[in-house]
């Protein structure tokens, strides 16, 4: 994919003040022991995640499957409810407001889903569908509300004659567009993109990609993309944030991320990002992470990555990593945030490649 046209050099001081932050938010969930028998153990889903978004930025969220991405994209919505921490959008905390209090800040704060068929009624026509959020919210009138479904579908490029079929007659991309037409309806600044283009086929996601960049250059959207294609993250985000077993473990602008990584985690996540350029795969040094990702109904103690640190291994396993968890901070000096103990600015050259295992999914 070619290279977006806004500014790809973005640092974590160089945003403008935030529209939606996270605040220590936390999210556990409750595990059952058996036939309807309730454990006392607790799934730590999210723990302390503080992320912030500013007016016209993307923020782009990696991880393995299973790390708190579309956790953390629910809770901000309020889909499921925050165990503790803030949610704040335009400095007002929504972490805990009730239904009819929480009302005007859904229309400011929209989310994608990644199933494009599940997200929508099969039961009603396209327009009905992107005039359900505009009559929910009193915004439908009998003079502009037809009008305003048809911006908005023109919007996400959609013609006219698609308002009276039914999704099961679309394919999956013009599904999504539906999805992110209902999403632009009320106008909101905020879009949570949860894997927009991972269900669709790669011709289909180059797309959508180009019609959300295009319409966050048409709108000042700000976006939280979450998504496993390392490569799509790179193509529209302006920062990143890499998470580990619901924390993060790196934060920073993308050329940074993607360039120069000093956590261990993410230069493993980005070593078994596929090549494109085939002159360069013979080049590129591989880290084979070893052991199975915990549980996070009972996380490691101290840093969370500890049991899998190949850089661990290297430094001769030093005891601060077992017994102190690192904290997100600027240990590079270039407002690049890493929670690990001992970052490693070299990169993942020093590695040696074990080719006999798989690599990191």
């Amino acid at each position: 994919m070619a290279e977006p046209l806004h500014d790809p050099v973005m640092t974590a001081t160089a945003v403008a003040a935030p529209i939606l932050r996270t605040e220590d938010l936390v999210v556990h969930y409750g595990s059952r022991g058996g036939f309807f028998r309730r454990s006392d153990r607790r799934v730590h889903a999210v723990e302390g995640v503080s992320l912030s978004l500013s007016a016209g930025e993307t923020l782009g969220l990696v991880g393995e499957s299973g790390c708190g991405k579309s956790t953390i994209a629910r809770a901000i919505v309020r889909l499921i409810e925050p165990t503790a921490g803030r949610i704040l959008v335009d400095d007002v905390d929504i972490a805990h407001l009730g239904r009819g209090e929480l009302r005007p800040f859904r229309r400011e704060l929209q989310m994608v889903f990644q199933d494009p068929y599940g997200s929508l009624n099969p039961r009603l026509p396209l327009s009905e569908i992107i005039a359900e959020p505009l009559k929910i919210h009193g915004q439908y009138k009998k003079q502009t509300g037809r009008a305003r479904v048809d911006e908005v579908m023109s919007l996400v490029g959609l013609t006219p004659e698609y308002a009276s079929r039914y999704p099961h007659q679309l394919s999956g991309g013009q599904r999504q567009r539906v999805g992110i037409a209902r999403s632009l309806a009320l106008n909101p600044k905020i879009l949570i993109l949860d894997e927009p283009v991972s269900a669709l086929d790669v011709s289909i996601q180059a797309q959508v990609i180009n019609l959300l960049e295009d319409l966050q250059a048409r709108l000042g959207l700000a976006y939280l993309f979450i998504a496993h294609n390392l490569s799509v993250v790179r193509q529209i985000s302006d920062r990143v944030a890499v998470m580990y077993l619901g924390k993060v473990m790196e934060l920073g602008a993308r050329s940074q991320i993607y360039s120069q990584p000093a956590h261990p985690y993410t230069q493993a996540l980005l070593s078994a990002a596929p090549v494109a350029d085939s002159s360069a795969r013979g080049r590129k040094k591989r880290i084979i992470l070893r052991g199975d990702v915990p549980s996070p109904s009972s996380p490691p103690a101290g840093c969370v990555f500890n049991t899998r640190c190949w850089l661990r291994e290297q430094l001769g396993n030093p005891e601060r990593c077992v017994s102190e968890a690192p904290v997100l901070s600027d240990t590079t000096g270039a407002s690049q945030l890493v929670a690990c103990h001992f970052p490693d600015l070299r990169g993942p050259t020093v590695v040696p490649v074990d080719s006999g295992r798989s690599p990191l999914a």
